[in-house]
């Protein structure tokens, strides 16, 4: 079941998950994991895209997948959800689920570990915060030494709130885009032992 997440940080785009859970009926595992490459593959030539993590396990005697699309706005998201290719997709999709596939939107504040939670239990709100902290704790350090030399070059890129905004903006970019989403994934065995996790099907 689709449920839309969102998260908003300062200075950045609306960065959307959409999580897809879906249970696949005995005997159409194989046919699931092709039709699952394909529509992975379909959405990812979708323009606001930024990514997919897929996380396998078990659920009542059958096999359960969570798909988690990362998008860069609710109407990038809704484009692909409203999409023709998706509804043609969804329809091929439907003789394989015992559950169907349904649609909820249900905010939550574990956004990057939100995988991990649909997947089980969420992991400890402590470990949560050491791999936000390795995450965050070298771009406070070397963000601002990098933008050093280039805002003393312009009084107006050196002004305190412009310097603030460039410094931050910048590590909302990369931790949102590249390192987040990275770090979840090397450390999803310390996360979460036991649980199946990839990043394509």
């Amino acid at each position: 079941m689709p449920e839309a997440q969102t998260q908003k940080a300062p200075g950045s785009d609306e960065i959307v998950t959409l999580i897809v859970k879906h249970r696949v009926k005995t005997g159409f595992e194989a046919a699931y994991e092709a039709w699952l490459r394909n529509i992975v593959s379909v959405a990812g030539q979708r323009e606001g895209h930024l990514g997919v993590d897929v996380v396998r396990g078990k659920q009542a005697g059958l096999d359960n997948y969570t798909c988690v699309l990362r998008f860069c706005s609710t109407e990038a998201m809704q484009r692909w959800l409203d999409s023709p290719q998706r509804q043609a997709l969804v329809d091929e999709a439907a003789p394989m689920l015992a559950d169907g596939d349904q649609t909820e939107v249900n905010p939550v504040n574990e956004f990057w570990f939100s995988p991990l939670a649909e997947a089980g239990s969420p992991p400890p709100r402590w470990k949560q915060a050491v791999v936000t902290l390795l995450v965050i704790l070298p771009h406070t350090l070397l963000v601002p030494l990098l933008w050093g030399p280039l805002l003393q070059l312009n009084a107006f890129l050196s002004n305190y709130v412009v310097a603030t905004f460039l410094i931050t903006l910048t590590i909302v970019l990369s931790v949102v885009y590249v390192f987040m989403p990275l770090a979840t994934r090397l450390f999803t065995p310390w996360l979460e032992a036991g649980q199946s996790h990839s990043t394509q099907p």
